[in-house]
C-alpha cells in the first residue's frame, strides 16, 4: 500500500475524521483532502508528512511504506487516549503507571 491507503486505514483505525486530523497536525484541511482522495497526487512535503504521523502515532516510514510499525497496535491506543486527556489526567495516569510498575518489579 502508499501513502494514500496507509493515510486511509490510519484514520480509520484511529476513529478521526479529517477535520480532526487536520487540527491535530496543523494541516489544511484541503492538503488531506488532496492526499487522500486524489489516486495520483505527490507526496506531502516531509515536515507535513511528519506532523501527520505524529498526530497519527505511527512513523512517517509506516505512512510511506506500510511497514515498520513502531509501536503495537494496543500500546498506540494507550497512547493515542493519553493524548486525549488532561494534562492533570496525564500526570495521574503517569504516576498510576509509575506504581504499576513498581508494585510489578517488587513482585518479581
Amino acid at each position: 500500500m502508499g501513502f494514500r491507503e496507509n493515510l486511509k486505514q490510519e484514520l480509520s483505525f484511529n476513529g478521526m475524521q479529517v477535520k480532526e486530523l487536520a487540527v491535530a497536525a496543523g494541516v489544511h484541511k484541503r492538503a488531506l483532502d488532496t492526499y487522500l482522495l486524489t489516486e495520483n497526487a505527490s507526496m506531502p512535503p516531509a515536515d507535513t508528512a511528519v506532523r501527520i504521523a505524529q498526530a497519527l502515532g505511527v512513523s512517517v516510514e509506516y505512512l510511506i511504506t506500510g511497514e515498520n510499525i513502531v509501536l503495537p497496535q494496543d500500546i498506540r491506543q494507550i497512547i493515542r487516549n493519553l493524548t486525549r486527556l488532561s494534562k492533570k489526567n496525564r500526570h495521574i495516569t503517569a504516576v498510576l503507571t509509575k506504581a504499576l510498575l513498581d508494585s510489578q518489579e517488587d513482585k518479581q
